[in-house]
């Protein structure tokens, strides 16, 4: 059997090596077209901030080291132009030579990645993006001594990674983003303190505008402005790489990548594909999908080797689970967001917590602002995102593993998960995010979303305060009536008549004073996440 691989980095060499792995005498060929085959896609920010100090850490593995290691037939700066899918050849462009010649395959396997997008605007030429390893070296070489400024184009992941370690470099620094907050992945009372952290690191963060022109020291904004720029770095996204699999006749899916099965086969069952060319299935449609991540990468070049070898696998639907670190706070999230359920009309409730990383008598505790989403009907959870110094990965990792599980939102507060003081609490958040969540689903507690109470003012509903009177003379909601939690017993029969919202810090309080007072005869709500949500969803997020 002979294999022919386009494309290296995650996808492409982990399908080479697990194939070696189980087939010993396999002819195994993998064409790369840029200059390195294994490298650290994702460190590369972090080598842009001196974080990783050397260079060669990147690169994993040399064509050299895989032939020995593996007896892989590595070819870099080795272009596929042309796949002639009757001939089951592929044709290669030496990019150093320029010569081309023919290269026969039994089996083919796609793993060309993405592009990123650049638009077209005057002066973008100019202009950098952070893709590969060479991307990287033209970076490093532009931040020359009279380099002072830098404008990152973009809020994404790697946009806010890029813009962290070029704060670290010590450049003035601003980030640019379309849309009204960073991170679009996150909602937006998620987003607000990460966008406050960007902006106490010395990061300017300018939101709801976009570039519109590259010039040789400045760049110009759509709402007219001007910023200085010794270097932009673009990094709006990324768009699946399929012209080669388009020009072949290959099918490509609605969300513009190349439509595969869940045997990761294209239109052309010789042919398979993967990594961020490929469409996934979404863990919660089935539907095409793109999610541009190593580790599903990983996984799926993985996947299709054990496929060539004779093995009877299928890649299973992508929830999308990713972390970034932004400065002194982590924010990860796994499945879909409330923006994106809105926007497909799908039922949904929220719970939103700020449990601490760990026991609180525990030296070092830090917050975690905590959502998770869940279908009211069937109680499947949806999605999460988390926010905090500390502890948060492993939080969205349990609920990610749930979610592949098919574990209810409520069967989250049973899971038995490990605690000593410097590690958790007795009862972990994510326990505490399914009681929450029970106690929603069966009625215990009414809860209002931070973005309703607005509204639910609008039409008469009293919002209370059961907070102690120093924090509510830190900042309250707007028309809150104040009265302290241990007080609300004997002060409930001078509360306004209607319906009430309560609120607390985070929620909990406010959870024990809806309880007191429906059991009082009143109509009362339980504002979720508490006060310290609503701020953070605020414009300029309060300090919470």
């Amino acid at each position: 059997m002979k294999v022919v691989i386009i494309g290296g980095v995650a996808g492409g060499m982990s399908a080479a090596t697990r194939l070696r792995r189980l087939d010993e005498h396999a002819e195994i060929v993998v064409l790369e077209r840029g200059a390195h085959v294994s490298y650290a896609n994702c460190g590369l920010p972090y080598y842009l901030g001196g974080v990783i100090e050397e260079r060669d850490a990147l690169l994993v593995q040399t064509p050299e080291a895989l032939h020995t290691r593996f007896r892989l037939d590595v070819r870099v700066r080795s272009e596929a132009v042309a796949i002639d899918r009757e001939a089951r050849t592929v044709r290669v462009r030496d990019l150093e030579s320029g010569r081309e010649y023919e290269e026969a395959y039994d089996s083919l396997v796609l793993s060309p990645g993405a592009r990123p997008f650049v638009p077209d605007l005057p002066g973008i030429e100019r202009a950098r993006t952070l893709r590969d390893v060479t991307d990287v070296d033209r970076i490093v070489a532009d931040l020359t001594e009279g380099v002072r400024t830098a404008v990152v184009v973009g809020g994404g992941f790697i946009g806010v990674e890029a813009a962290e370690n070029l704060r670290a470099r010590g450049l003035d620094v601003t980030l640019v983003e379309l849309a009204g907050q960073v991170l679009p992945p996150l909602d937006p009372e998620m987003a607000g303190p990460l966008t406050a952290e960007l902006r106490a690191h010395g990061v300017r963060v300018e939101l709801g505008t976009q570039l519109v022109k590259v010039s040789p020291d400045a760049v110009d904004l759509a709402d007219g402005r001007t910023l200085p720029a010794d270097l932009v770095l673009l990094a709006i996204g990324v768009r699946p790489d399929t012209a080669l699999a388009r020009a072949a006749g290959l099918e490509t899916g609605p969300r513009g990548g190349i439509a595969v099965d869940e045997r990761l086969r294209t239109s052309d069952p010789r042919i398979h594909a993967l990594g961020d060319a490929a469409e996934k299935r979404d863990a919660l449609t089935g539907e095409p999908v793109l999610i541009p991540l190593a580790n599903l990468a990983n996984r799926h070049g993985r996947l299709v080797a054990d496929l060539l070898a004779g093995r009877s696998v299928a890649a299973r639907p992508a929830a999308g689970t990713a972390v970034v670190q932004v400065f002194g706070r982590t924010a990860a999230a796994t499945g879909w967001n409330e923006k994106r359920l809105r926007a497909a009309g799908r039922r949904h409730q929220a719970v939103h917590l700020h449990p601490g990383s760990h026991a609180g008598y525990y030296p070092g505790a830090a917050p975690i602002a905590l959502k998770v989403l869940f279908d009211p009907d069937d109680l499947r959870i949806l999605g999460a995102q988390a926010v905090g110094a500390d502890g948060v990965d492993k939080r969205i990792d349990v609920i990610a593993t749930a979610m592949a599980g098919g574990l209810t939102v409520t069967e989250l507060a049973d899971l038995e998960l490990a605690y000593a003081p410097p590690y958790g609490s007795a009862k972990d958040p994510v326990n505490l995010a399914g009681m929450i969540a029970e106690n929603a689903a069966t009625g215990t507690d009414r809860l209002v979303q931070w973005h309703e109470a607005a509204e639910a003012q609008r039409q008469g509903t009293v919002v209370v305060d059961v907070r102690t009177p120093a924090e509510h003379a830190s900042g309250a909601l707007p028309g809150a009536i104040h009265v302290p939690l241990d007080e609300l017993r004997d002060r409930s029969a001078d509360l306004p008549s209607g319906d009430l919202i309560v609120y607390c810090q985070q929620g909990l309080r406010g959870h024990t004073a809806a309880r007191l007072l429906t059991q009082l005869g009143r109509t009362a709500a339980n504002l979720s996440g508490g006060y310290a949500t609503w701020a953070a969803a605020q414009p300029s997020p309060i300090a919470a």
